[in-house]
């Protein structure tokens, strides 16, 4: 499990004040208002950064911070990615896990039969998609809903599925 989550991409400057457009990755784009700090990852190198302020506009967050005076400094951050710690995070609900979380797990059936790797997971409006990598190598894309993921273990690394009828075909 990975200690840092990403919680939203630079976009773009926003105005002259070195503000900073953010795209959102989290559930919860409400929360950059409460954050203080972040982690700014760009170009593989990391450094804490202090949020001085959030505002909203359509899909995207307008972030105000401490480390940056102006535009031009803002300009550079584009496509720099944000995380926050683990603990910064609101706690998962009942049957909620972060993605990071589940990329990677082992995949079997019912039967406990190995069938691969989740690989991807894809936030769709109805519910999300997980992408498992078979272990032929092919992939396929099992909706995340109760009747197909049957069980999530997080501590043995192991994600138990119903393989649909027509699913792997």
């Amino acid at each position: 499990m990975e200690d840092l989550l990403r919680v939203g991409v630079i976009s773009s400057a926003h105005g002259i004040k070195g503000e900073v457009n953010v795209f959102p990755t989290t559930d919860e784009p409400e929360m950059f208002a409460h954050w203080k700090t972040l982690r700014l990852v760009e170009k593989k190198q990391s450094r804490l950064i202090h949020v001085r302020g959030a505002k909203y506009f359509k899909n995207m967050v307008i972030l105000s911070l401490e480390e940056i005076a102006d535009r031009n400094q803002a300009e550079l951050l584009r496509q720099a990615e944000l995380y926050i710690t683990r603990d910064q995070a609101t706690p998962c609900g009942e049957n909620e896990n972060f993605i990071t979380d589940l990329i990677g797990l082992r995949v079997v059936d019912e039967n406990k039969e190995e069938l691969g790797k989740c690989t991807d997971v894809f936030q769709t409006g109805a519910n999300d998609v997980y992408e498992i990598e078979l272990l032929d190598g092919r992939k396929v894309l099992f909706p995340a809903i109760p009747s197909c993921i049957l069980d999530v273990d997080l501590e043995k690394g192991i994600m138990t599925v119903h393989v649909m009828a027509g699913l792997m075909d």
